[in-house]
C-alpha cells in the first residue's frame, strides 16, 4: 500500500490560495503530476489583505512571471514597507521597511553604531540613515540593486494588488499547463475505511472526483481538514484579540505612496492601500470593545477620498490548525489558520507552505517522516509570525481604550519576551535562522513600539567619535545621491505596468 503512486493532485477551493497552489505544481512537478482544481463561482473568495512582502518576488521569479505584464495586469503598485501610525503611543509613526538601515560596517549591525550615537546625545533616529524611508516620503520608486559604489543594498519592495485579479491571472497561467478546473460544489467527500485518507470529492450533480493527495484551499470552512479530517484549531486570540474586519475600495490616491499605512484605532486598526485604479482599506476591530456600527463609522470617517462600495463584513478567529498535514491532505491559506493582515504576511503564508509541501513532496505513500517534518516547520513559521504581531499591539504605551489597555498587559509568548529583553539590553536580536523576518525588521519595529536598547555592540567602539560622525554623515550623503536619483512612483508606473484603462 506504501508503494502506490501519487499520480493526481485534487485541489478544493479557488482563490489566492487554490491558484497559487495550482500554478507552483503545475511549474514544478507536472507532468508527471495530474492537477485538477475544484471551486464554485458561487462562492465568495476572502480578501483582507492585497499588500505583499519581498519574499512574492521569489514566487513570480519561480513561474518565470514577467514582473511589469503581472503589475500592470492586477493593477498593482510598488511597495517599500508599511507605515505604522498611533501604535506606540497617539501622534506617533514610524515606517517598517524592507530594507537595512545604513551600511553595516566590520560585521557589526548598523543600529549599533547609530545607538552608540544616540547614546553621545545624537538626534537624528535611525530611519534618518534609511534609504527606503527617504524614498517612502518622497514617494519615488525605482529598480535599484545596489547603491553605487557603497556597501549599500538598494531597494528591497513588494507589491499591492489587486488579489481576484492576481487569483485570475495564476489561473490562466496554470490552465495553460495543464490544470484542469471544475466548477462546482462540494456535497460529499469519500475516506478509506482502513486508512482514513481521502479517496474522492462529489460535487453537486453527482459528478465524482478522485486523486491521490487532496490540498484544502477552502478557506475558513477548512472543509476537508477541519470538518473532514477533525484537524483541531488552537486559538491565538488571547494574544491576538481582534476577530472582525471591514473592508471597502475608495477612490485612488495621487500621488501613490509606495507603501502601506496601517493606522491603529481604538479597538484595531484600520488599513490602506494604494492601487493604480483604487484604494483598498480595512478596519481590523474586536467586536468584543467595539460594535460593527461604530467600526464601520470610524473607517468611513477616515478614509482618504469618495468610497466606492459598501463596507463588508469578515469574521475570524486568529490562530492555526494544530496539524496542516493530515492523511493524504493538507491545508493552504486560511483553511490552514489566520494571521491579521498587519504585516502582509497572508499571501506570504500560502507561498511559504506551498513550497514547503512541493519540497517535501511524495511520491509514493509512505510518507510519514515528510509528513511530520511539513508540519513541525509550518507550525514554527506560524508562531514566529504569531510573535512579531504582538510585539505591535503589546509594546505601547497607550492606555487611552479598554482594547488598548488590555493589549499593553496581556502577557507575551515566552519566546517574544525572550526576544524583547535581549534588545532591550543590548540591541542584540536572538533571532531564529529561519525567521520570516530578518534583523532589520525585528530592530523597526521594536524601536518604533519604544523598545529602546540600553547599550549596544561593543565592537561599535572600534572607531573613534570622529570617524563615527564621519560615517554616519557619508551614509546619509549616500542615501541623498540614490533618492535624488529616482522617479516619482507614479511615473515609474507610467512608464513600465501603467494598467488599462487607468
Amino acid at each position: 500500500m506504501n508503494d502506490r503512486p501519487i499520480k493526481k493532485l485534487v485541489i478544493v477551493g479557488g482563490g489566492t490560495a487554490g491558484w497559487i497552489s495550482a500554478a507552483a505544481f503545475a511549474r514544478l512537478l507536472s507532468p508527471p503530476l495530474e492537477i485538477e482544481l475544484v471551486e464554485s463561482e458561487a462562492i465568495g473568495t476572502v480578501g483582507v489583505g492585497e499588500a505583499t512582502i519581498p519574499q512574492i518576488i521569489r514566487l513570480n521569479a519561480i513561474l518565470g512571471l514577467d514582473e511589469s505584464d503581472f503589475v500592470r495586469r492586477t493593477f498593482g503598485t510598488f511597495k517599500l514597507g508599511i507605515e505604522f501610525v498611533d501604535w506606540r503611543a497617539p501622534g506617533e509613526r514610524y515606517l517598517h521597511t524592507f530594507g537595512d538601515a545604513g551600511i553595516n560596517l566590520a560585521n557589526v549591525h548598523f543600529h549599533h553604531y547609530w545607538r552608540r550615537y544616540a547614546l553621545a546625545g545624537g538626534r537624528n533616529s535611525l530611519w534618518h540613515y534609511s534609504l527606503h524611508e527617504q524614498a517612502s516620503r518622497q514617494s519615488k520608486f525605482g529598480r535599484l540593486d545596489r547603491v553605487g559604489k557603497a556597501n549599500m543594498t538598494g531597494l528591497a519592495y513588494a507589491y499591492h494588488f489587486d488579489a481576484a485579479l492576481y487569483a485570475a491571472y495564476l489561473r490562466s497561467y496554470a490552465e495553460a499547463r495543464g490544470v484542469t478546473r471544475r466548477e462546482g460544489i462540494v456535497q460529499s467527500i469519500e475516506r478509506d475505511s482502513e486508512t482514513g485518507d481521502i479517496l474522492s470529492v462529489t460535487l453537486d450533480g453527482e459528478r465524482t472526483i478522485a486523486g491521490d493527495f487532496f490540498i484544502d484551499c477552502t478557506g475558513f470552512r477548512a472543509l476537508l481538514i477541519g470538518e473532514t479530517l477533525l484537524s483541531a484549531y488552537e486559538d491565538w486570540s488571547r494574544w491576538l484579540p481582534c476577530n472582525r474586519a471591514l473592508a471597502v475600495p475608495s477612490e485612488r490616491l495621487s500621488p501613490l505612496p509606495p507603501f502601506t499605512r496601517a493606522t491603529a484605532r481604538p479597538a484595531g486598526w484600520q488599513w490602506r492601500i494604494p492601487l493604480q485604479h483604487r484604494t483598498g482599506n480595512g478596519h481590523v476591530f474586536c467586536a468584543d470593545f467595539m460594535s460593527k456600527d461604530e467600526a464601520e463609522a470610524l473607517l468611513l470617517g477616515n478614509l482618504e477620498g469618495k468610497a466606492l462600495d459598501a463596507p463588508r463584513l469578515l469574521q475570524f478567529r486568529t490562530g492555526r490548525r494544530k496539524t496542516f498535514w493530515s492523511h493524504n491532505c493538507a491545508a493552504i491559506g486560511l483553511s490552514s489558520g489566520f494571521l491579521e493582515p498587519l504585516e502582509s504576511t497572508s499571501i506570504h503564508l500560502i507561498q511559504s507552505n506551498v513550497g514547503r509541501l512541493i519540497g517535501l513532496f511524495p511520491r509514493t505513500r509512505g510518507y510519514d517522516a515528510d509528513r511530520d517534518e511539513y508540519n513541525r516547520r509550518t507550525a514554527d513559521e506560524f508562531e514566529q509570525v504569531r510573535d512579531f504581531l504582538i510585539l505591535h499591539y503589546n509594546q505601547t504605551t497607550r492606555d487611552d481604550t479598554e482594547f488598548w489597555r488590555y493589549c499593553r498587559n496581556m502577557p507575551p509568548p515566552e519566546t517574544l519576551t525572550e526576544k524583547i529583553e535581549l534588545f532591550a539590553s543590548s540591541g542584540r536580536l536572538g533571532r531564529d535562522v529561519d525567521d520570516l523576518f530578518k534583523d532589520s525588521s525585528w530592530t523597526q519595529v521594536m524601536l518604533g513600539q519604544g523598545v529602546t536598547p540600553r547599550d549596544y555592540n561593543p565592537m561599535a567602539d572600534k572607531i573613534t567619535d570622529e570617524q563615527l560622525n564621519e560615517f554616519l554623515g557619508n551614509v546619509r550623503q549616500v542615501i541623498d545621491r540614490a533618492v535624488a536619483g529616482l522617479p516619482a512612483h507614479d511615473q515609474f508606473i507610467r512608464e513600465n505596468c501603467l494598467a488599462e484603462g487607468v
